[in-house]
């Protein structure tokens, strides 16, 4: 069995999706331009907007995805991704508290 993580342990493994996520500049592409398109974008929208093949853009969503950034809904035959600003603002919120706390988290 395995030990439980302490919250502190859990916020880390937390802070490494989402900043591997962030690593790469054409997934901070991505989230800025869902931002300034309004939050929500087809796919085939966001795909268009970068030169890369469709494979490799849906790997940068998939990662996305995964790290809770941005979410998907699917209708129908489209693909629609979603900015999860709630969900960025508290990681980089509870990343900074690491800094401000007197006392380890």
């Amino acid at each position: 069995m395995a030990a439980k993580k302490t919250l502190g342990e859990q916020q880390l493994e937390d802070f490494d999706l989402v900043f591997k996520a962030l690593s790469h500049a054409t997934r901070r592409n991505v989230l800025t331009v869902l931002q300034a398109r309004g939050g929500t974008m087809t796919a085939g929208d966001i795909v268009s907007r970068f030169s890369y093949a469709w494979p490799t853009m849906t790997r940068h969503l998939q990662q996305l995805e995964q790290a809770g950034l941005i979410s998907v809904d699917k209708k129908s035959r489209e693909q629609y991704y979603t900015l999860n600003t709630p969900r960025l603002n508290e990681v980089m919120n509870n990343w900074l508290k690491w800094f401000k706390e007197e006392e380890p988290l």
